[in-house]
């Protein structure tokens, strides 16, 4: 196999990882709420809430590494095609 499906199977796999992750962090925070519990009879909401919180930040690290992984794989993608717009015109050798 040449170079260039491999590169392209790579970006690809990248990018269904990232969706896959923002798949998975729209799952868990689909139920959380934006309020603020003032009383304490809402102690088991408050509770939900911060479970919540607590497993969208586990996620959010993994979520920011995919989006760089994309991110630099993009640029590779588009400086391998640039270079090799510069060899089939004789710019570079």
């Amino acid at each position: 196999m040449s170079f260039v499906p491999v590169m392209w199977i790579i970006w690809s796999a990248f990018v269904i990882f990232m969706a896959a992750m923002y798949l998975y962090r729209s799952s868990i925070t689909k139920n959380e709420e934006d309020q603020i519990f003032l009383d304490d009879s809402f102690a088991h909401e408050k509770a939900e809430q911060a479970v919540i919180a607590a497993r969208a930040s586990r996620v959010e690290p993994v979520v920011r590494i995919a989006r760089w992984l994309v991110v630099a794989m993009t640029v590779f993608v588009i400086a391998y095609y640039i270079r090799d717009i510069l060899v089939q015109l004789r710019v570079l050798q």
